[in-house]
C-alpha cells in the first residue's frame, strides 16, 4: 500500500493537543469559571487550526494513499504500533470532529448545563475530541480499539452527570450496549490477528493478508465486527440506547453523539470489517441491506409515535443511519461515496437540530411537542432556522441531506456483481418510501412547533397567567429570539449544509479516489 509519510507529526499534534488542554485545565481551580472556558475554547480552536493546516496540505492528487502516514513502535508485545495516517475516506470525518468541537465549546459559552461544573464538563469535551479524532487516523486496530473506547467515558459521564431526569439509566444503557458491542469486536480483531500468522495488527497490512482467510471463518469473524459496528451506528435492531440517550443528554453531548459519534460504527465497516474481509463482507451484504431498510421505515414511524421533540430527533438518526447502511451495504463506489458524504452530512444536520432543540428547551423548559407552539410568532429566526434544518434532514435538493440519501438509494439498484440484483432493487423501492416517510415525520414536527398562535402558557397572557403570576412568570422571562453565541455556533453548519448540498463535488472528489480503490476488489 503507497503511503506519504510527509510531515507524520500533524496528526498525532491534531490528536493529542486536546489533551494539553486538560493538563491546564486540571491547574486551574474549579471556581474561576471564565478562564475554564477561555482555555478550553482556546485549545479547541488550536487544534482546529492544526485541521485546517492539514486540510491544506494533503495532497488531493493523492487521496487515496495514506498520507502523514506514521509508524512507531507501541506495544511490541502484542505486535500492535502507533500506526496512523490520512485517506480521502477519514478526512472529512476527522476535520468534521474538529468543527464540530469547536461549535459545541462556542455554544456552551453561556450554555453550562446544571449541575454547572464547566470545569469537569468542559475537559470531558476536550478528551472526547481526542477520542474522535484518534478513531479517523488509526491504521492499526488495538490502536483503533482504544480511541474507540475512549470515547466511552466522557459520553457516560456527560449523560449521566449533566443529562435529564433518567440520565443514570440512559447512561448505564449506552455505556453497556456499547461495551457488549466492543468486546465481540475485540474478539473478531483477535481472531484476524491469528488467522493472518500473528504478525501485525496493522489495518494496510492485513488488507493485503486477509484475503487468504478461509471464507467461512472470515464470515464469523465479520459477525464479531459486524455486531461491534452496529451497536455504535446504531443499526436496527441495536438501536435502542439510542433515543434514551440522545433525550437525557445535555445539548451539546447530543449534538456531539449525532453529529460524530453514530458515524463511528458506520466508519468502521468502510475502513476495516469490508477491505480487510471482502469475501465475508459479500456473504454479510445482504443482510446489512435487509437491515439498513427495516431501520429507515422503522426509525421513521418511531418518528411519528414520539411526544417528545429530542426524541423524535433521535429516532430520525436511525432512519438516516439507514440510509448510510445501504450505501455501504451495495459495495459499490456509488453506495460507499453516498455512505461517506451521508455521514458527514447527517453530522451537520441533526448536530443543527438538537442545538435548536437544546435552545428550545432552555426557553421553555419542555420540549413536549403538544406543549410548544408559534415559534415563528415569539422567535421567528429560531423558528426559520428550525424550518431550514427540517427541510435539510428531510433531503430536499439543493441542501446537504440530499446528496446522501438519493445516491444511496441509486447505488440500490446496480449492487456489485456478486450480490443479487432483486433484492436490492426491492430494497432500493422500500427505501425510497422511507424518504416520504421522512418528510411526513418533519413537516409534521415543524408544523407542530412553529406554526399557529404561541401557547399561552409561555406568553403570559394565558388562564395559567391570571391564576399563579409568579409562578408562571420565571417561564416566559427566558423567551428571547437566537443569542449572539447562538449565532457563531450555528453559522458555519448552516452555510455548510447549502454549500455541501449546492456543490457536492467538493466532498466527493476528496473521497472519490480511496473509495474506488477500495470497492476494485469486488468488481472483478
Amino acid at each position: 500500500m503507497d503511503v506519504i509519510s510527509d510531515q507524520n507529526w500533524l496528526l498525532s499534534l491534531g490528536t493529542f493537543l486536546p489533551l494539553a488542554g486538560v493538563l491546564v485545565m486540571l491547574l486551574i481551580p474549579k471556581r474561576e469559571e471564565l478562564l475554564h472556558k477561555q482555555v478550553a475554547l482556546v485549545t479547541a480552536l488550536g487544534t482546529l487550526g492544526v485541521g485546517i493546516y492539514t486540510l491544506t496540505q494533503f495532497d488531493y492528487d493523492k487521496a487515496e494513499q495514506l498520507q502523514f502516514y506514521a509508524n512507531t513502535e507501541w506495544i511490541s508485545v502484542i505486535k500492535s504500533g502507533y500506526t496512523i495516517g490520512l485517506d480521502g475516506i477519514s478526512l472529512p470525518l476527522y476535520f468534521l470532529s474538529m468543527v464540530i468541537t469547536v461549535l459545541v465549546m462556542i455554544y456552551s459559552w453561556d450554555h453550562i448545563p446544571s449541575p454547572g461544573n464547566p470545569k469537569a464538563f468542559l475537559i470531558l469535551m476536550l478528551v472526547l475530541q481526542t477520542g474522535m479524532a484518534g478513531t479517523f487516523i488509526a491504521q492499526d486496530l488495538i490502536l483503533f480499539f482504544v480511541f474507540f473506547e475512549v470515547v466511552l467515558l466522557p459520553m457516560y459521564f456527560m449523560i449521566g452527570v449533566w443529562g435529564g431526569e433518567q440520565r443514570q439509566y440512559a447512561s448505564l444503557k449506552f455505556f453497556l450496549y456499547t461495551m457488549f458491542g466492543s468486546a465481540l469486536m475485540l474478539v473478531a480483531f483477535l481472531a484476524l490477528f491469528y488467522q493472518t500468522d500473528s504478525v501485525s495488527f496493522s489495518i494496510p497490512y492485513l488488507i493485503e493478508q486477509g484475503i487468504n482467510i478461509d471464507e467461512d471463518v472470515a464470515v464469523w469473524i465479520f459477525a464479531g465486527m459486524f455486531i461491534g459496528f452496529a451497536v455504535k451506528v446504531p443499526m436496527f435492531p441495536f438501536h435502542t440506547w439510542l433515543p434514551d440517550a440522545h433525550t437525557q443528554a445535555p445539548t451539546q453531548g447530543s449534538v456531539i453523539l449525532a453529529a460524530i459519534l453514530l458515524k463511528l460504527g458506520t466508519y468502521g465497516f468502510v475502513r476495516i470489517a469490508i477491505p480487510i474481509l471482502p469475501q465475508a463482507a459479500v456473504k454479510w451484504a445482504p443482510v446489512i441491506g435487509v437491515l439498513a431498510v427495516i431501520g429507515i421505515i422503522y426509525g421513521a414511524l418511531g418518528c411519528l409515535a414520539q411526544k417528545d421533540m429530542k426524541r423524535l430527533i433521535a429516532f430520525s438518526s436511525v432512519a438516516h443511519m439507514g440510509f448510510v447502511m445501504l450505501g455501504i451495504s451495495t459495495l459499490t463506489a456509488t453506495g460507499i461515496n453516498a455512505a461517506m458524504f451521508g455521514m458527514v452530512a447527517h453530522g451537520l444536520i441533526t448536530g443543527m437540530l438538537f442545538f435548536c432543540a437544546g435552545s428550545i428547551k432552555e426557553r421553555y423548559h419542555t420540549l413536549e411537542i403538544s406543549r410548544l407552539s408559534g415559534l415563528l410568532i415569539q422567535m421567528p429566526k429560531l423558528g426559520w432556522i428550525l424550518g431550514f434544518c427540517a427541510m435539510a434532514s428531510l433531503g430536499l435538493p439543493g441542501l446537504a441531506g440530499f446528496w446522501g440519501e438519493f445516491p444511496a438509494i441509486l447505488s440500490a439498484y446496480n449492487p456489485a456483481p456478486a450480490l443479487s440484483e432483486p433484492l436490492f432493487r426491492v430494497l432500493m423501492v422500500i427505501a425510497a418510501l422511507g424518504t416520504v416517510l421522512a418528510a411526513a415525520y418533519l413537516l409534521w414536527l415543524y408544523q407542530r412547533t412553529a406554526f399557529g398562535e404561541p401557547n399561552p402558557e409561555f406568553t403570559g397572557h394565558g388562564h395559567a397567567h391570571a391564576v399563579g403570576a409568579a409562578g408562571n412568570d420565571e417561564h416566559h422571562d427566558d423567551i428571547h429570539d437566537v443569542n449572539v453565541f447562538e449565532w457563531i455556533a450555528w453559522t458555519p453548519l448552516l452555510i455548510a449544509i447549502v454549500v455541501f448540498g449546492v456543490y457536492p463535488q467538493l466532498m466527493f472528489k476528496v473521497m472519490d479516489p480511496a473509495v474506488t480503490q477500495l470497492v476494485e476488489v469486488f468488481n472483478k
